[in-house]
């Protein structure tokens, strides 16, 4: 008997300094935060006609990035309503709390010019899921997530491809299904992350500048956070493209480019943050837009 207790207690001795001595897995390596800052060949100009902007009544405006590449019939839809300044005068009616901001015509009987696509072919999803950098884990709404070249989040079930409705991103409004809508109808998600519109609606770009002046706007309590009344929309003075206003008025915009190893490094700090924090995944919704006014 006294040989077993001694045989247990030392078993019981050497239990701790087996689990110091146990094997440890190696968190993957963090780079230097100075890998991940950009070179300047990393900014790239975004050109003029792919810059839509607001100016709301108040004088504030917002500048919105369009997805020319990816959404080409509703752009080119866009460009005329800018065009015959179908905006002006309208207004941003429809605010709700976590949800989205939407403008046009809160009517919706206004008359499109006539040369515009009243039903364009739908663009819910992209060619191809082609991310210059791919984010390492899937999420609850595709398998494979990740950022274009030129800083487009797009996302793939493996199958199809599409932009992702996040934070910030520009949809065009429609009714039931066939309908595409025609972009006379914009919205932008201003609060969680629209990701169940992934699809289902047609993304055609990204608010870059001034998205503080539509996501602060009072919200309504009506059905789906639509005004109830004229008094409580935000005026829109009007829409122009950046193309379209004097070469001194106009505001030039450049995107960090995300297919070098610094973006990569900047991506892979943010999926292995620096203990205490810990890390449990990231969306693509999460990665900054990574866009500057042109120094």
């Amino acid at each position: 008997m006294a040989k077993t207790l001694l045989v247990l207690a030392a078993a019981l001795a050497a239990a701790p300094l087996a689990a110091q001595t146990a094997p440890q897995t190696a968190a993957p390596p963090r780079p230097a935060p100075s890998a991940a800052e950009p070179a300047p060949e990393d900014w790239r100009d975004i050109p003029d006609d792919e810059i839509l902007l607001i100016q709301l009544q108040s004088g504030k405006q917002v500048a919105i990035r369009l997805a020319a590449r990816f959404a080409p019939a509703h752009i080119a839809n866009i460009r005329k309503l800018a065009a015959a300044r179908w905006w002006d005068g309208e207004s941003v009616y429809r605010v709700q709390e976590n949800w989205v901001a939407q403008w046009g015509d809160p009517t919706e009987k206004k008359p499109l010019p006539p040369e515009l696509l009243t039903r364009p072919p739908a663009e819910f999803e992209i060619p191809a899921f082609t991310p210059a950098q791919r984010l390492s884990k899937p999420d609850s709404y595709a398998t494979a997530t990740g950022v274009t070249a030129d800083g487009w989040p797009i996302a793939s079930d493996g199958k199809a491809a599409w932009l992702t409705h996040c934070y910030g991103m520009v949809g065009v409004a429609r009714d039931a299904l066939p309908d595409t809508g025609s972009g006379s109808e914009l919205f932008t998600p201003i609060g969680q992350s629209a990701r169940r519109l992934d699809r289902n609606y047609t993304v055609v770009g990204r608010i870059i500048e001034g998205m503080q002046y539509l996501s602060a706007l009072p919200r309504s309590d009506a059905a789906m956070g639509v005004y109830a009344t004229a008094a409580e929309r935000t005026g829109i003075a009007w829409v122009r493209l950046a193309s379209q206003l004097p070469p001194d008025e106009r505001p030039h915009f450049q995107v960090r480019a995300t297919d070098n190893p610094r973006y990569g490094a900047m991506l892979a700090l943010r999926e292995n943050p620096a203990p205490p924090t810990v890390a449990t995944g990231l969306n693509v919704c999460d990665l900054p837009a990574a866009i500057r006014r042109r120094p």
